[in-house]
């Protein structure tokens, strides 16, 4: 593919506003052009490992044709139709009857979105609507983690725990807590200082992400969910990152059997090839959604809730998974890329390596002179790795279908660059 490069950069930054946008970030952009598998190519003919999936999300890997194939038979059939009350179409059917047979045995009935922060957002909105059908209208406040990401939508945002996103857009909406990330105590503490009354739900990622890679505890969920049944708050999954096998399991909950009573699910349902999201719901919130007078309705939507292209290319998506078995790869390949980078664990300046399927962090040790963290992501694009860091955090989270070599050289790479980095 030819490109002007030039051009495209002097457009880009004349007319495209990015997300997190500051124009000193986008002075070098890196112009893609084309991916494949676990590759990424820019537009001046470099190769990079996609060392996070993108964002998350590039699950099955760049380049299926299945998936172009199956939007465009969609599309030449039916592109676009309303899901509004009273309409329905195939593939939004077909993909909400699928996620019944693969999510928690708690979880059987799906409501649609574009994405992640509009899946978190529905979630908080449904916790309130079902107290509130409950008589209970004081149950509205939102219990989240310090290094929680959610999404950058009001609601989402607000749940979010990562201070730099609030104050440029006036701070948080009223009725959202945040509490340390992994202490079950801090949690039941926060309920009972606040009041379960006024308390509707507690939403937690089952490993955080984008805020620094942080894996719990072995008991740290299981005591959650007992603390959410004793106080009568509903529980949250945020399974927009840790959902359709990241983990190693299809959703991440599954690591400590326990299951939620709502889960907000996006990027990987279609690896990234087009936007989609969702929650799912347990059968006594379905009931409450259902049993609803018409006055007193689920007053909740989105223009392009089960977007018919979107749910047919999420069914292909999660056809692929099962049939090359990407969920057991994501496991195994996690494994040999944590157990690659652990090696690192003894040098000088690395606080911790850590991670849960194919999802890794190394943290530095912080330096009042330099951004250690940067400085590696910088080395390693010099030697061809894509990857985002979170401060001090260097995050990898490759697509499944990464080969066993691309993980070594992953881990080659890591490793030249960490003392390159630190020199």
């Amino acid at each position: 593919m030819t490109v002007d490069l030039e051009r495209v950069i002097k457009a880009d930054r004349d007319y495209l506003i990015h997300p997190l946008f500051h124009p000193n970030d986008q002075k070098e952009p890196f112009v893609w052009v084309k991916g494949d598998g676990a590759v990424l190519q820019s537009a001046d003919g470099r190769e990079f490992i996609d060392g996070l999936a993108c964002l998350w999300n590039v699950n099955v890997g760049h380049g299926r044709k299945e998936l172009a194939h199956a939007a465009a038979r969609q599309m030449e059939q039916l592109a676009f139709v309303t899901n509004y009350v009273g309409s329905t179409c195939v593939p939004a059917v077909q993909l909400a009857e699928k996620l019944s047979s693969l999510c928690y045995p708690s979880i059987k009935h799906f409501f649609f979105t574009s994405g992640g922060g509009e899946s978190n957002d529905s979630a908080i909105k449904t916790a309130r609507f079902y107290w509130i059908s409950q008589g209970r209208s004081q149950k509205l406040k939102i219990i989240s983690r310090e290094n929680a990401y959610h999404g950058v939508t009001m609601g989402a945002m607000s749940a979010t725990g990562i201070a730099s996103y609030w104050p440029m857009f006036g701070g948080r909406l009223p009725g959202f807590v945040a509490i340390p990330s992994m202490s079950a105590d801090a949690l039941e503490e926060t309920i009972l200082r606040e009041g379960p009354d006024t308390v509707a739900a507690f939403i937690a990622e089952p490993v955080q992400g984008a805020g620094g890679l942080y894996v719990p505890p072995n008991d740290y969920f299981p005591r959650v969910r007992e603390i959410c049944n004793k106080h009568d708050v509903l529980f949250i999954s945020d399974e927009v990152i840790t959902g359709f096998g990241r983990t190693g399991k299809w959703f991440g909950l599954e690591h400590w059997k326990v299951e939620p009573d709502i889960m907000s699910f996006a990027k990987g349902i279609t690896s990234g090839y087009i936007p989609l999201g969702g929650i799912g719901i347990s059968d006594e919130i379905f009931r409450t959604i259902n049993d609803a007078p018409p006055e007193r309705r689920w007053m909740h939507a989105y223009t392009y809730s089960g977007h018919p292209t979107a749910c047919a290319v999420g069914l292909a998506n999660l056809g692929i998974i099962e049939r090359e078995n990407l969920v057991e790869a994501a496991a195994a390949k996690g494994k040999k890329l944590l157990d690659g980078l652990r090696q690192f664990a003894s040098i000088d300046g690395v606080k911790e390596v850590r991670g849960l399927g194919l999802m890794a962090g190394i943290e530095m040790v912080p330096s009042p002179n330099r951004k250690i963290a940067g400085r590696i992501q910088q080395e390693c694009i010099k030697r061809g790795l894509f990857t985002r860091i979170r401060e001090e955090i260097f995050l990898l989270a490759p697509p499944f279908v990464i080969t066993d070599s691309q993980i070594d050289r992953i881990v080659n790479i890591v490793g030249d660059s960490i003392p390159a980095a630190l020199n």
